[in-house]
């Protein structure tokens, strides 16, 4: 028997072992697993379902009937208060909310991605003295509270003069001890070939990160992107000890004074919620069209022998 008649007969046993494997379980017994990931998938949505609703919903019939799906008198007097096109004159400052965190989540984004870029090469390719000593710091912030640091945020900010300002409120998100490690652990990851043929070509160290390794870093990049750009967005503690000015407002701090009630009496349900809507759609739109990267291998990009 030659060996393509043997390859022949052996593909349909091998074939054969797919139905059997997917139907291991029952029809019922599959038919109720996915009728149970389907209930916890509509119970996780529920929440942001009940928001749209109400987002579109009067005072009294969001207060009346706080989970119902359905508005009894649909309005967007909500939305018309948030974009300023209220005709009663009770508009909410939401645009500049927004023009603020924009403003600054874009600003820091670019700043982390290359800052924490540069940072993360140099402490995986360059030989330094304290080299070791400073990773080490680095990973001992990453373990302090945020928390704790917010007074001494505050008195440097102070000091230097740049409180109540972008800069008091940009500068010091600049740097991300996470951002520089999961960049360290990329680097390290990518063949030392590839930069010492560079550097044969008369590239420099520079020239190297620029032009070589950082375009293989892309999965890496993405992920800080991500990263960066979410927790800017929703940063609220650090706007808040940097600033005392509504001008400064962002869409974290704006709508914590509108929760308080800062911004009008009574429950404004409605208001409340389409506000908090409309914040998490950019972050929620840049994960879903990035999402797959996350995922990416950490040697992705590499040059492969």
């Amino acid at each position: 028997m030659t060996s393509k008649s043997m390859t022949a007969k052996s593909v349909p046993s091998v074939r054969s072992q797919g139905p059997a494997v997917l139907g291991r379980f029952p029809v019922p017994l599959r038919i109720l697993g996915y009728t149970g990931v389907a209930a916890v998938g509509l119970l996780y949505l529920m929440p942001f379902v009940i928001q749209l609703v109400t987002g579109f919903k009067t005072d009294p019939d969001a207060a009346a009937h706080p989970l119902g799906l359905i508005p009894t008198t649909p309005t967007t007097a909500a939305y018309q208060r948030l974009f300023g096109l209220s005709q009663a004159g009770d508009g909410v400052p939401f645009l500049r909310w927004l023009g603020n965190s924009a403003f600054i989540a874009v600003v820091v984004t670019a700043g982390r991605v290359l800052f924490d870029s540069m940072a993360g090469y140099a402490l995986a390719r360059l030989r330094f003295p304290g080299r070791a000593l400073l990773f080490g710091f680095i990973l001992a912030v990453m373990a302090v509270p945020g928390i704790a640091l917010l007074i001494p945020r505050f008195l440097v900010l102070n000091t230097f003069g740049i409180f109540d300002t972008y800069t008091g409120m940009i500068l010091p998100l600049l740097v991300d001890a996470a951002g520089i490690f999961i960049m360290k652990q990329f680097f390290e990851s990518i063949p030392r070939e590839v930069e010492e043929a560079a550097r044969v070509d008369g590239a420099g160290v520079f020239r190297t990160f620029w032009s070589v390794v950082l375009p293989m870093a892309r999965p890496a990049l993405i992920t800080l992107t991500i990263l960066s750009f979410q927790g800017s967005w929703n940063e609220f503690t650090h706007f808040l000890v940097a600033t005392q000015s509504s001008q400064y407002e962002t869409l974290t701090t704006g709508l914590a004074r509108l929760v308080s009630g800062g911004l009008g009496g009574g429950t404004q349900y409605p208001l409340k919620l389409a506000a908090a809507l409309l914040s998490t759609l950019p972050v929620a739109a840049l994960f879903f069209c990035f999402q797959r990267y996350f995922v990416q291998d950490a040697n992705a990009g590499a040059v492969k022998e």
